[in-house]
């Protein structure tokens, strides 16, 4: 690998990551010295790259880093591209667009050399389920996400029983035939998951939710990892 190149693929780890990367673990990936590494970190602090920390720290790419004009390899680009045609299979009529417009600008947007990976991409999704079709319209989910504001919905549950709710989104999950939102719940004062299929009416409100979503998020996942521990202890103990 060139130093130009090994010198992105730093700036690469280093946005993939909110806490910090040690040396280390960046030699190993880009299978290289410590000391090629050391001198990298140098060069790039030289170069106005702003990257916090040191040897035996670890290192930190400062938020709001512009990045260099596009520069993708081919492994890169197939990942895009069957990402997004993934997203345009599963997703909402906006989230659909929104996965061909990215598409069609990463053909503008790279090389000409690399655009028949994209044009002529031999990768593609398949699905052998059938996809459970939304019941409403999944964009006023995203829309409550980024901007933290609480949604009100009528929902029909597995039984047929429907309820009103008023619900604080952070997570709208993809699987393969049903997405599902995670989110807290004032109703049951407990966090709920809903399935899109099953919603009768959704409105988003003006009331925004004091927590911040990755707050919620964080919560919800250690929820879930305690009752996943306290399940596998009962089965240990129910199996000796």
């Amino acid at each position: 690998m060139r130093r130009t190149e090994r010198l992105f693929q730093i700036i690469q780890i280093l946005r993939r990551h909110s806490r910090p990367v040690t040396a280390k673990d960046i030699a190993e990936e880009l299978e290289t010295s410590l000391r090629t590494i050391y001198r990298d970190m140098r060069e790039l602090v030289a170069q106005r790259v702003p990257i916090r920390g040191e040897a035996g720290t670890g290192y930190v790419l400062d938020d709001g880093y512009d990045m260099p004009p596009l520069m993708l390899n081919a492994h890169e680009l197939e990942a895009a591209v069957l990402g997004a045609k993934w997203v345009a299979s599963k997703g909402d009529d906006a989230l659909r667009r929104g996965a061909e417009d990215l598409i069609a600008k990463l053909t503008i947007a790279v090389p000409k050399e690399l655009q028949p990976v994209i044009v002529d991409a031999g990768l593609t999704p398949m699905s052998f389920r059938k996809v459970n079709k939304d019941s409403c319209d999944v964009s006023l989910v995203r829309e409550a996400i980024r901007t933290q504001q609480k949604l009100f919905m009528t929902y029909q549950d597995e039984t047929g029983q429907v309820t009103e709710r008023v619900i604080w989104p952070f997570l709208l999950a993809y699987s393969e035939d049903t997405r599902m939102i995670c989110a807290w719940c004032e109703l049951r004062e407990a966090f709920r998951h809903f399935r899109t299929d099953r919603i009768c009416e959704i409105e988003l409100l003006d009331s925004r939710f004091r927590e911040r979503v990755g707050r919620l998020r964080r919560q919800w996942e250690l929820e879930r990892r305690a009752r996943r521990e306290a399940e596998e202890a009962c089965e240990q103990k129910t199996g000796s």
